[in-house]
């Protein structure tokens, strides 16, 4: 993570429910931060963990996917 992407989250209250992708920075079962790129649908937050799964997370904040994040999903 760059140390200007810090500034750049937002609260996730404010994220886009619109189905929009965005990244998002959450904590899986064993405390192990991470971020990826996120979408909210069906009432949820969803991740790709891999190009095939999918996985729903409680992420804490956003920021505005940016042109290097990995997103071809």
């Amino acid at each position: 993570m760059r140390g200007d992407d810090v500034a750049d989250r937002k609260p996730i209250a404010t994220a886009p429910t619109d189905g929009s992708k965005v990244t998002v920075l959450w904590k899986d079962g064993a405390g192990v931060v991470s971020e990826s790129v996120g979408q909210y649908r069906d009432g949820a937050w969803w991740v790709y963990t891999d190009s095939d799964t999918q996985k729903k997370v409680d992420p804490t904040s956003w920021r505005p996917v940016s042109s290097d994040d990995d997103d071809d999903q």
